[in-house]
Parts: C-alpha cells; sequence; structure tokens
C-alpha cells in the first residue's frame, strides 16, 4: 500500500468542500426546518396552557355563577315563603274579623228577635188579660177602653223587669 500525498490531500480537499455543501445545503436547512418544529411546538404549548387557563378562568366564573344562582334561588324561596306566610295570616286575620263581625251581627239579631218576642209576648199577654178581665168582669170594654187598660198592664209589666 502506497500512500501518495497529492491523492491523499485531494481527498481531503474533496471532503473538507463535502462537508462545507452539506453544512451549507442540508445542515442549515435541516437546523432551520428543527428550530421551525421547535418554535412550533413551543407555541403549540403556549396556545395549550393559555387554552388551559382561559378554561380554568371560565370553569371558576362558571362555580361562580352557579353559586350566585343557588343563593339567588335561596333568597327567592325565602322571600316566597316569608310572603306565603303574611298572607296566611292575613287570611287568618280576615277571617277572624268576619267571624266576630258575624258573631257580632248574630247577637244584635238575636238582641232584636228577642226584643221583638217579648214586644209581641207582651201585647198578646195585654190583649189575653183584657180578655180575662173582661170576662171576669162580664162586660165588654169598646176598644178605647181596652186599648187604656193593655198601656195600663204594659206600663206594669214594663215597671217588675
Amino acid at each position: 500500500m502506497e500512500f501518495h500525498l497529492g491523492t491523499m490531500l485531494f481527498q481531503v480537499v474533496v471532503l473538507i468542500i463535502l462537508i462545507a455543501l452539506m453544512a451549507r445545503f442540508v445542515v442549515r436547512p435541516l437546523l432551520a426546518m428543527m428550530k421551525e418544529r421547535q418554535d412550533y411546538i413551543d407555541q403549540q404549548i403556549t396556545a395549550a396552557e393559555k387554552n388551559r387557563k382561559e378554561a380554568e378562568e371560565l370553569a371558576k366564573q362558571q362555580q361562580e355563577a352557579l353559586k350566585q344562582a343557588r343563593q339567588e334561588a335561596k333568597e327567592l324561596l325565602e322571600r316566597a315563603k316569608a310572603q306565603k306566610e303574611r298572607e296566611a295570616e292575613e287570611i287568618i286575620r280576615q277571617a277572624q274579623e268576619r267571624a266576630e263581625r258575624m258573631i257580632n251581627e248574630a247577637t244584635a239579631q238575636i238582641a232584636r228577635e228577642k226584643e221583638k218576642a217579648l214586644a209581641e209576648l207582651r201585647d198578646e199577654v195585654g190583649r189575653l188579660s183584657v180578655l180575662l178581665a173582661a170576662k171576669v168582669l162580664e162586660k165588654e170594654l169598646d176598644a178605647e177602653e181596652q186599648s187604656k187598660l193593655v198601656g195600663r198592664y204594659l206600663e206594669q209589666v214594663g215597671e217588675l223587669q
């Protein structure tokens, strides 16, 4: 095996040129493509992180909205319950007032009927007394005398009460 310095030198120069050409036309585009790919991956990671944060914020907002809606529903139920109680109390109060009015009216009606019955009873007792007195006296009284007699009797009955 013989080594030729010229051939070796030529092969070394060709190898250096080949390495330089590969660095220029293969490695640089490959590195540029890898850099581009790395930038794309970094953008995707950043976008995913941003989306995750937005989703967390949205979930937090939805939780707050749900909490607020529950609180509003609770307040609405409490107001409705209080309103129902007020209305029930008002209905009970009105029913009691109506019952008292009816009792008072019935009591007044009973008193009027009692007075009317007493008046009718006085008149009837007066007439019967006059008839009885007439039979006892065996004389017939005229209407004027009968009226005077009934009046006197009623005065006596009124004084007894």
